[in-house]
């Protein structure tokens, strides 16, 4: 698409330089400078973009999404978080803003902070300069080009060398339209020290017409263990673009789980770099879809060094008139020996209308592996359907427990049972519309 749509975002992005009249922190001045300047040369990506062929963005990059302040982001709030029953420390950012009023401190050990990026005290702005966009690369990247430079505030989390967290960390992302398209760009970095461990929640929800543009880095030194879970639980009418990049010590274990379930166009990217020998990744997503979504999952896990794991499963549920995709990629280095990796896309289509292009890939270069990947695309077996029909069960309840099923397998591997408990009760609502074509509001 080059240079079309990108003229807005460059005036917004002067205004922005403008009202901040040198108040920002050297660094992150010149990183966005860097950054804007990647973006006018990347311009959006377009059919002819490989990695873009089958997510179309262009009605993205032809609405005029107004920046938001502080200040509206203040008049215009007035949903509460989900899960407020997950015992947590929450952090809550609307329109990309910080809010303290709606944010709660759990007690922490000592040491941890979870904070806002703009509220860091100087003595902790090395710390967060040092790894802030030094992980998610935006030379080729458009959306994280076009994050960082507009990045002015975001969730902090940092967990000291020897630290458990036993209570999570949930950041909570808020976006409202306030009577016309706005835009905000969050951003988290997640530190995590050497045989520390932590379990981050990350949620995304709104209301209106806006466009969600996310950057989460996590860094996992040696022997770290990480939990994290992404929820895209945005407005029917929303834009969500989001890319999620890790980084692994040895022996380091991370888990992170995607589950989309809302927005009018998605794309998740999740990157993963096994950087420590012996580390282990868990790399797992749900989608469920209906009416006309478009949810399109891309994946790279980077096998570095020897004798890792790696461990994939996404599964989707597809209904209405509604599309995804699924591409995937584990790359093992020439130094990767001993590499164990397993891919696996499932995808479940429950009307006529759906479609899924998916695509799981190796790319080997070691000699001494077990890798494996496959994909598979059908619909509800109507042997299992009859048998639930013969024991007295209405068809339509009959498809539930086989979707209820299907969808458990990734939704029981989140730990935190109130997370879990409400993720099974709006995926089988939402099923229920899916099934029903999607006709209510």
């Amino acid at each position: 698409m080059g240079n079309e749509g990108t003229h807005a975002y460059l005036s917004a992005f002067a205004r922005l330089e403008d009202s901040l009249n040198g108040r920002s922190a050297t660094s992150l001045h010149a990183l966005r400078r860097s950054a804007i300047g990647r973006f006018e040369k990347l311009g959006f990506p377009g059919s002819r973009d490989e990695a873009w062929f089958h997510t179309n963005v262009a009605q993205l990059a032809r609405t005029p999404f107004r920046p938001t302040t502080p200040e509206d982001a203040r008049r215009s709030w007035r949903s509460e978080p989900a899960f407020q029953e997950l015992t947590a420390s929450r952090l809550v950012f609307v329109n990309g803003f910080y809010s303290a009023e709606d944010s709660r401190a759990e007690s922490l050990p000592q040491g941890v902070r979870a904070c806002s990026l703009a509220e860091l005290k100087a003595s902790e702005a090395d710390r967060m300069e040092g790894n802030i966009a030094r992980h998610a690369a935006f030379d080729e990247h458009a959306f994280v080009a076009l994050n960082t430079a507009f990045l002015q505030d975001g969730a902090f989390i940092y967990v000291p060398r020897g630290t458990a967290v036993e209570t999570p960390i949930h950041v909570v992302f808020v976006s409202t339209a306030s009577g016309a398209p706005s835009i905000s760009h969050p951003r988290t970095l997640v530190l995590a020290e050497e045989n520390s461990q932590v379990t981050i929640v990350e949620s995304y929800t709104g209301d209106g017409a806006y466009f969600t543009n996310a950057v989460t880095e996590v860094i996992a030194d040696d022997s770290a263990k990480v939990d994290h879970y992404k929820l895209e639980l945005e407005s029917p009418e929303a834009f969500h673009i989001a890319t999620m990049q890790s980084r692994q010590g040895a022996r380091s274990d991370l888990s992170t789980h995607a589950i989309s379930i809302g927005g009018k166009l998605v794309r998740n990217e999740v990157n993963a770099l096994l950087a420590g020998e012996a580390g282990e990744a868990t790399v797992n997503g749900f989608y469920l879809t209906d009416r006309e979504q478009h949810i399109d999952n891309h994946t790279l896990i980077e096998h570095a060094e020897p004798n890792c794991n790696s461990h994939e499963l996404y599964k989707g549920i597809l209904g209405g008139r509604s599309s995804g995709v699924f591409r995937g990629k584990i790359h093992v280095h020439r130094k990767a020996q001993e590499t164990d990796a397993y891919q696996s896309n499932q995808s479940l289509l429950i009307s006529e209308g759906a479609d899924i292009n998916t695509k799981p890939q190796l790319e080997i270069y070691a000699d001494q592996v077990k890798c494996s990947h496959g994909a598979t695309i059908g619909q509800l077996d109507e042997n299992a359907v009859f048998y639930l029909r013969s024991r007295g069960l209405s068809h339509a309840t009959a498809q539930r427990i086989l979707v209820h099923a299907f969808a458990v397998d990734i939704l029981n591997r989140i730990k935190p049972e109130s997370v879990r408990n409400y993720l099974e009760r709006i995926v089988m609502d939402k099923f229920e519309l899916a099934r029903a074509g999607g006709s209510a509001p």
